[in-house]
């Protein structure tokens, strides 16, 4: 994975400033998997913020012409990168297509939504990472549409083993402009969170699905 360790601190400070990412410790927050979790991210919250959203779109388009070279197409994973997915599409001044958890059961069924040529380079927007199986997900079906993905951009990753092994695995190179190792220092430094509380979530981290079970 790759970061950049400025932008990674200041990413973190503003997604805790507007509280789209919550830590609780005290009162673990239910996921949808079933596992209690100290911390929440809704990292859709980004796009209520004009200097935020902005702040991401810059970022993410400079990365993305550093890291991937300026690709042929922008693809945002639904629902949650679709709106910060067009942001950086119009600032590349690139078309913009999106993809669906699964293709659509009526009309046409399209998984990928957009005009998309066999062939085109793509680079992969997303708001959050995981495990990261939904995403490779929305990789591999731009693949199956004939993409050739050059790789994946995220605002925040939880830093989870299991992620970097889905990623190695499908041989996806995936930036984040931030994570959860520079989001509990820069918690602990700016005082959101105590020194012990750093503690239990790194535990967290380390077994989230057995974690205050």
């Amino acid at each position: 994975m790759i970061i950049n360790t400025k932008t990674a601190e200041k990413t973190a400070e503003l997604l805790l400033q507007i509280n789209a990412i919550k830590l609780n410790p005290s009162n673990p927050f239910k996921w949808a998997s079933g596992w209690n979790s100290p911390i929440y991210c809704d990292n859709r919250l980004t796009l209520s913020f004009p200097a935020i959203r902005n702040y991401i779109r810059d970022e993410f388009s400079k990365q993305i012409t550093e890291i991937y070279g300026k690709p042929d197409v922008i693809a945002g994973v639904a629902t949650g990168a679709i709106g910060i997915g067009i942001l950086v599409a119009e600032e590349l001044g690139l078309p913009f297509v999106y993809v669906r958890p699964e293709a659509k059961k009526h009309g046409r069924q399209n998984q990928v939504e957009g005009f998309l040529q066999k062939g085109q380079n793509v680079v992969v927007v997303e708001d959050l990472i995981s495990t990261g199986n939904s995403s490779l997900m929305a990789v591999e079906a731009l693949k199956e549409a004939g993409a050739n993905v050059k790789g994946m951009i995220a605002i925040f990753s939880y830093g989870f083993d299991v992620a970097d092994e889905n990623f190695k695995n499908a041989n996806v190179t995936l930036n984040t402009l931030s994570n959860y190792e520079h989001l509990l220092e820069l918690a602990v430094e700016k005082k959101y969170i105590t020194e012990e509380e750093q503690i239990t979530l790194q535990e967290w981290r380390e077994s989230p699905s057995t974690w205050n079970v």
